[in-house]
């Protein structure tokens, strides 16, 4: 009996127990994709136009966004009780939305309506706080991989709750709202003892890498498994029975991976001592608050070293720094020279977040990940009416594409952005600009809406917005530390409500119900004086053709173009920062 205690207590505080679990919370953590769903039953029930709706929208992702107050007390307060706030939100916001929307109560003020969906959606920033800072400083040697695969779930949860409900099988579209509140605060509730940081810095194993490999083949069974079925209900009618069968299949295949800490346990390896020696001691989580000197003389490069080295070769560059590091430690340790204490940390160490707002390299990666993550986020909320404009009739298609391509994004942004700073000590940044040149070509193909540019533009933006929420909070977490990664994680997440309220409350919007109307006007005088004025107020918020979106998805492009640039300009200035974090250590490996 006392060996399986001892069994048991290893499997609860197993790192891999901890980020399975997190896996499935976020599997419902991103309600706020399914927005294109809810919104045309909430329009109908409650008489909304499309600014309206937009509206709604904008409260939507700052609810899903600002996160200052769940940063704050996942800080100050054990995850379970941070996580259970979150849960109440979640089941509290939708929750009275459905009653609305249904009728139960009576109709509330729009911006009654606002608030509502801002608390509901605000849960998620629980989620992904605790998800994100738990295994972060469980898997600090991996930060790529789990920040991806995380953030993957999040965005493919539109998907997987789609499927789920397939088996309600009700006219009832309402019913998706009441699964939105009550789904994601159930599972929450069941996991939130799990999800925490378990020192998982002192678990680092050998096959470490064969189970990140596993992992990754899962997601991607996971996303073409959801393909295939999304495209076989489309194209067949399925009986209730078989849409049962194949969402029990799913559920399955998310259960998968419980397999690695299961296996760990009943079967464990030997620790790998050598990796866990070359962890740098804050990321052991044992960061004492003392500047040590080795941290502090690495930092002094960037204070020390002649201007003219940045222009050097890359060969001849890190020559020069090396030569200048081996000075320093030399001068140090005879006494010749004090290592100073400084006013603030160099990049590559914690920051608090008022220390990060005063650095050009934090504004960088906000406005780019405004600009870039913020056409996207416009292009999700809009996506039923985009569609709708040029004529497809079945919206949820591309609602559930761009879930599963977002969610490639997340997992191939990750793993991409890893493989650049581990194999070549390149800035992370970099794998960011290009996936915002690929949200420009795909904000490029709705404006063109030429045959099958919807599916083009569909997969081209889920993947550059996916690849955002891998690529940033690493970033965040390199240039700025772990110490306070909460904080720094959820101002960055301003950004994309702040896109959002500019691209899709304005300019879309508007674009949108000025193209409208302009078609109300001609079919106004097109039409005969008996049916003319109906006619026009029936068709007011309607827009059909490719002129409803083509302007707008031409600035969205241009926006991307723009984000490009930011995040060039950061990856030339973070060069040394991921040679010093990256470059140094391999090269004595």
């Amino acid at each position: 009996m006392s060996r399986f205690r001892g069994r048991l207590h290893s499997l609860l505080n197993n790192r891999w127990l901890v980020f399975v679990a997190a896996m499935w919370m976020q599997s419902w953590a991103g309600i706020g994709y399914l927005f294109g769903s809810i919104s045309p039953v909430i329009k109908s029930s409650l008489g909304y136009n499309q600014r309206q709706i937009a509206g709604l929208g904008v409260a939507k992702d700052l609810g899903d966004s600002v996160g200052f107050l769940a940063g704050t007390l996942c800080e100050v307060l054990p995850l379970w009780a941070a996580l259970l706030i979150g849960a109440l939100q979640n089941l509290i916001g939708y929750g009275l939305v459905w009653l609305v929307v249904t009728g139960r109560v009576p109709a509330l003020p729009l911006w009654v309506m606002c608030i509502l969906i801002f608390v509901g959606n605000n849960g998620e920033t629980y989620y992904n706080t605790a998800a994100l800072v738990s295994c972060v400083q469980n898997f600090p040697k991996n930060r790529g991989p789990v920040v991806g695969i995380l953030k993957g779930f999040a965005g493919l949860s539109g998907a997987i709750i789609t499927q789920i409900y397939a088996i309600v099988h009700t006219p009832d579209h309402a019913a998706l709202i009441f699964m939105l509140a009550v789904g994601p605060a159930m599972v929450v509730i069941a996991l939130m003892f799990i999800v925490r940081p378990v020192g998982g810095h002192k678990q680092v194993r050998s096959s470490d890498a064969s189970s990140f490999t596993f992992i990754y083949s899962v997601c991607l069974l996971l996303a073409a498994y959801l393909m295939g079925v999304m495209l076989l209900e489309d194209m067949v009618d399925l009986s209730p029975a078989v849409t049962i069968l194949l969402t029990l299949i799913l559920l399955s295949v998310l259960t998968v991976p419980v397999a690695i800490p299961v296996l760990m346990t009943f079967y464990p390896d030997e620790p790998d001592l050598a990796r866990e020696c070359l962890l740098p001691e804050h990321q052991k989580g044992e960061r004492d608050g003392s500047d040590r000197p080795s941290e502090v003389i690495l930092s002094e490069v960037e204070d020390e070293k002649p201007m003219e080295v940045d222009s050097l070769p890359e060969s001849e560059r890190q020559k020069r720094i090396v030569q200048l590091q081996a000075r320093l430690f030399q001068a140090a340790a005879e006494g010749a020279v004090r290592v100073r204490r400084r006013r603030g940390p160099h990049r590559g160490e914690d920051f608090t977040l008022l220390q990060a707002l005063i650095k050009a390299d934090f504004w960088l990666l906000f406005f780019s990940l405004l600009l870039g993550s913020g056409s996207g986020l416009t292009v999700i909320d809009n996506l039923g009416q985009m569609s709708q404009s040029l004529g497809y009739e079945d919206t949820h298609i591309f609602v559930s594409m761009i879930s599963i391509w977002n969610f490639l994004g997340r997992i191939g942004g990750g793993y991409v952005s890893e493989v650049i700073v581990r194999d070549r000590a390149y800035p992370r940044p970099a794998a960011l600009a290009v996936a915002q040149v690929l949200m420009a070509v795909g904000h490029l193909c709705f404006a063109l809406a030429w045959p099958g540019a919807m599916h083009v533009g569909t997969l081209l933006i889920g993947l550059g917005y996916g690849a955002h929420w891998s690529i940033v909070p690493a970033a965040a977490s390199e240039l700025f530390g772990l110490k306070n990664f909460g904080a720094l994680y959820n101002f960055l997440t301003v950004a994309n409500p702040a896109g959002s309220l500019v691209f899709s409350g304005v300019i879309v919007s508007g674009m949108y119900d000025y193209e409208a109307s302009r078609q109300a006007r001609m079919h106004h005088n097109s039409a005969s004086p008996l049916t003319g004025a109906s006619l026009g107020e029936e068709k007011a918020l309607e827009c059909d053709g490719t002129a409803c979106f083509f302007l707008s998805s031409l600035l969205m492009s241009g926006f991307c173009v723009v984000a490009v640039i930011f995040s060039s300009i950061l990856v030339y200035r973070t060069k040394v920062v991921y040679a010093h974090l990256y470059g140094n250590r391999e090269s004595t490996l």
